[in-house]
């Protein structure tokens, strides 16, 4: 289990996983404290769809989670993806953010952000983000239709990388470079440095071997 230190707070249970606890539930709710049946997991399918969550109800296909329920763990799965934790310290409002490629292209995190702010109220200088573990530039070799994709939603940037011909795009950097100009506080980030190819023992990569399991980013309000 990882800890972001920026979401290290009394109360708030905020953690990555790697290969251990994976998005098995009982591991899950031995981490968090929060039971089983309370763990939130949205339909993924590489949407920019951003799902208020209300009241626990079955599976909506979505991306992102935001809830200000108390008592229910949000998670989103990744096996190379970047998993991203958002905390609204002040109205204390939570979302889980899973940001593949198309998901980035679409800048899924602003809208998550802008959904809080709509339905919230919420002010980007109260809200901390963390990116999780997921392939980093030195190994995501992407073709030109990603790099432009990309490149478009997020502006300048060194988050790609040219070797030779061929581009690498590093996908935390450019959802954190996509924070930063919604004008959330540097000092309010935090990011992994490890990345999931080149950890193949400690995280699940579908680069790597083609899995079909997961780990994932959790995040939810005690009670």
């Amino acid at each position: 289990m990882i800890i972001p230190e920026n979401l290290n707070i009394s109360g708030l249970s905020a953690f990555f996983t790697g290969r251990n606890a994976g998005i098995e539930t009982g591991p899950l709710s031995h981490l968090s404290g929060i039971p089983e049946e309370a763990l939130y997991m949205p339909v993924q399918q590489h949407t920019d769809h951003v799902f208020v969550l209300e009241a626990f109800c079955r599976p909506e296909t979505a991306d992102a989670v935001v809830t200000a329920v108390k008592g229910i763990l949000l998670g989103v799965r990744v096996a190379d993806c970047v998993p991203i934790l958002v905390y609204d310290r002040e109205r204390e409002i939570v979302g889980a953010v899973h940001a593949g490629w198309r998901g980035t292209a679409m800048g899924i995190l602003g809208k998550t952000i802008k959904t809080m702010a709509d339905r919230f109220s919420s002010r980007v200088d109260d809200i901390l983000i963390a990116f999780g573990p997921s392939i980093r530039g030195c190994c995501y070799n992407v073709n030109e239709d990603v790099l432009s994709a990309v490149e478009a939603a997020t502006g300048d940037g060194d988050y790609i990388i040219w070797k030779g011909n061929k581009g690498y795009i590093d996908l935390a950097f450019a959802n954190r470079i996509q924070a930063l100009s919604l004008g959330v506080p540097v000092e309010n980030l935090w990011m992994s440095g490890e990345c999931t190819y080149c950890l193949p023992g400690k995280f699940f990569s579908y680069r790597y071997s083609r899995t079909g399991k997961r780990q994932g980013g959790f995040i939810g309000i005690d009670y």
